[in-house]
């Protein structure tokens, strides 16, 4: 199992264990992403780390924060632009604004060594990951 995925919310804790119910609800949940305002997200699974590159076309350095609140991380970026050129009589005036975000819950992630970087409209979070603790297994003798 994965121990980085997108974060939907509190709904995941409190849904039934069904299969068939996790698929649907998976498959609901992400067809509804698909028409929310964000922005398009890789993550990476390598050996001892997770990579999340996010597309940002367009932003600056400026427009991006990423914060960690307990176990979920979310990246927002908000972004305006405004133009205005006047040309004869005319003042054409055209603007851009958009709010984007993220979220992303962290699991087995060394949260003190985090980074990110930002080039090229591509922002890198380099994830470190946390060696896995594993209970072990064993039998309970009943009386």
């Amino acid at each position: 199992m994965f121990d980085l995925m997108p974060f939907r919310g509190d709904r995941r804790e409190r849904r039934s264990g069904m299969p068939m119910e996790r698929i649907f609800d998976d498959f609901l949940t992400d067809t509804m992403d698909m028409f929310r305002s964000s922005f398009k997200t890789d993550v990476i699974d390598k050996d001892d780390r997770f990579i999340i590159e996010a597309e940002l076309p367009g932003m600056d350095r400026d427009d991006i924060n990423i914060e960690l609140e307990d176990d979920i991380l979310t990246i927002t970026a908000e972004h305006s632009a405004e133009e205005e050129r006047e040309d004869k009589n005319y003042i054409r005036r055209e603007r851009r604004t958009g709010m984007f975000q993220r979220s992303f819950r962290l699991d087995n992630v060394k949260e003190d060594e985090i980074k990110a970087e930002f080039e090229n409209g591509i922002l890198n979070v380099d994830l470190p990951k946390e060696e896995p603790t594993r209970s072990e297994r064993r039998t309970i003798d009943i009386e």
